[in-house]
């Protein structure tokens, strides 16, 4: 590589250090999505309210449409809805009719409940904007005297009000109020953001503010009074089921790199990698040499000319050269493994002995089978297999 390419490099590099440096360390926009989710802790989701909720009931989360959940029909307690629109149809709605007349609670928290509902119900709902000002902040409290506060609880940012602004004689009951902050219209403080409406020997419960749950509201001053007064309309000795499923922030992963994606530094990090990838292939990708051709070592044939001269003898029956041979060939192993010349050295039983751990029978039996073989007029096949079988077992003992 050149001077020239390596400056390049070396500038691009840096460049990209100091991009990913700067990108680094610039601080998150706030994420205002109203996801409504336990798992998010950005302003609008549920963690603060879903943790403070288990630690007062019993939760179970839902996960599954409420059609596929109500099939059990054993199931009883508080089925309870929280999102920005939850819009139940019609055939999930017969399972929920028929689940809370049987004595069950349906909570349902939500700026847009289906027209369904509300029709059974015989609800209607309605929006209020602040005609007189530039901001439409909502104020919540309680219509009960015992729950009521004094100062209302306050959403402190822009946000439609939505309300119920009619209802069904003695079957429903406002439990909640709302109002729009300094705003002077006629009825701003008679609209009823939180009602109980009879069905069965159940009840629904419907609140149209949703974002008096969310992180942003309820550690904003004293408005998580707001979510402790709300829970005193509930059972909280029956096991409540948080519905996952009518969730804007639900979670779907569609990639297996959502876990580095979702994650600033580890993004980067990935970019920093697949980048540098590519910068190494393109000034390292050409072959420096030639490739180097792999020679086989030469072959051993040793054994195979060992086995066909053998086989020669074999053939022809000559096994008294066979065993001169072998008895040869053992020969040499004393040589090289004990420094005796059996032909040299006439004391080479004794020090075969001394060398090693077999008896001296053994070792006379062996040399007297050598001795025999060379005097003996005919050696047989049986001969010398008899004399390897000694060599072998005399190896073995060594």
């Amino acid at each position: 590589m050149g001077r020239s390419y390596k400056i390049i490099l070396g500038a691009l590099l840096a460049l990209l250090a100091m991009l990913i440096f700067l990108e680094a360390n610039q601080k998150d926009p706030v994420n205002w999505y109203p996801s409504y989710s336990i798992t998010d802790k950005i302003p609008q989701g549920t963690f603060v309210f879903y943790e403070s909720l288990e630690k007062v009931a019993k939760v179970e989360q839902v996960n599954i449409p409420p059609f596929e959940f109500l099939e059990d029909t054993t199931t009883t307690g508080t089925y309870f809805f929280l999102n920005a629109s939850v819009g139940i149809d019609a055939a999930e709605l017969n399972k929920l009719l028929k689940w809370v007349e049987k004595g069950n609670t349906a909570v349902i928290s939500a700026s847009y409940i289906s027209y369904p509902l509300l029709d059974t119900l015989k609800i209607t709902n309605d929006q209020k904007i602040r005609k007189n000002g530039l901001e439409n902040i909502p104020q919540y409290n309680f219509a009960n005297k015992d729950l009521r506060s004094e100062k209302y609880y306050e959403f402190n940012r822009d946000h439609t009000l939505e309300y119920f602004d009619s209802l069904n004689g003695k079957q429903q009951k406002v439990l909640g109020i709302a109002k729009v902050k300094d705003d002077n219209s006629a009825q701003n403080d008679s609209l009823a953001n939180f009602v109980e409406s009879k069905f069965g020997e159940g009840r629904f419960l419907l609140h149209s503010s949703p974002q008096a749950f969310t992180n942003y509201f309820l550690l904003d001053g004293e408005n998580f009074e707001y979510a402790e007064k709300f829970l005193a309309y509930l059972d909280l000795q029956e096991t409540i089921y948080w519905d996952n499923h009518y969730k804007n922030g639900k979670i779907i992963h569609t990639s297996p790199l959502y876990i580095l994606l979702s994650n600033r530094y580890f993004k980067w990090a990935y970019y920093f990698v697949i980048i540098a990838t590519i910068l190494f292939i393109f000034f390292e990708g050409k072959r420096k040499q030639k490739s180097i051709p792999v020679v086989d070592p030469l072959r051993n044939q040793t054994y195979d000319y060992t086995r066909t001269i053998a086989g020669m003898y074999l053939d022809q029956k000559d096994y008294r050269t066979i065993a001169q041979k072998i008895r040869d060939q053992f020969f040499i192993f004393l040589q090289k493994e004990f420094k005796i010349n059996v032909k040299e050295q006439k004391n080479y039983r004794q020090l075969i002995e001394q060398q090693t751990k077999i008896s001296s029978e053994e070792i006379d039996l062996l040399f007297d089978q050598i001795k025999a073989l060379e005097v003996k007029p005919s050696v047989t096949k049986k001969d010398i297999e008899a004399l390897n079988r000694l060599i072998i077992q005399f190896k073995k003992n060594m």
